[in-house]
């Protein structure tokens, strides 16, 4: 598969194990899509999954979507997920947003790389519909001090600044389930 191989080839640059799994669809099994992409999934040492997508460009669009640049252009992304960091990927922080705020009525707190314009807006709309104000704090941890040849006393720096969301629940419940 010309677009395994080519995001393979990227991201062996970075790591000595990559493992690429492919689920291909053909004819009637694929639905009506006239196209293809690839999503990429990358598991940390903590067990946090940050992930990647790409799809080609639709059919009868005036560019081609080559699948080597396709599957380069996924492993970007994907580094840039991995160097974002936090516990949630850029895709998926504005879904944890809602499910703190709808958690009970006691103190949640998610680490997050970089917050995403859409998850910006997520926080705004809480805070519209819900009269929920997240705590937002920039955590410029992550680094090791005292690396080599650096007398300054400075950090070096790993990955982008976090933030760390805090906020406590509304309690939400679902008051048409029955309960016995």
């Amino acid at each position: 598969n010309r677009v395994v191989e080519s995001a393979k080839g990227k991201l062996l640059k970075f790591l000595p194990d990559v493992y690429i799994y492919t689920d291909h669809f053909t004819g009637p099994k694929s639905g009506k899509s006239p196209g293809f992409g690839v999503i990429l999934t990358a598991e940390t040492n903590t067990g946090v999954m940050l992930s990647a997508e790409v799809c080609s460009n639709p059919a009868g669009s005036k560019e081609v979507t080559i699948p080597e640049d396709l599957g380069v252009q996924a492993a970007h992304r994907l580094l840039e997920e991995i160097y974002r960091g936090g516990c949630a990927d850029s895709c998926s922080q504005s879904l944890a947003t809602l499910h703190m705020c709808l958690g009970p009525a006691d103190v949640s707190k998610f680490m997050v790389g970089p917050l995403s314009p859409y998850t910006v807006q997520m926080l705004k709309h809480i805070k519209e519909f819900f009269d929920l104000m997240f705590k937002l704090e920039t955590w410029r941890g992550g680094g090791a001090s005292g690396a080599q040849g650096e007398d300054d006393g400075e950090e070096m720096k790993l990955g982008a600044d976090k933030v760390l969301l805090t906020c406590v629940g509304v309690g939400y419940t679902n008051l048409s389930k029955r309960t016995v």
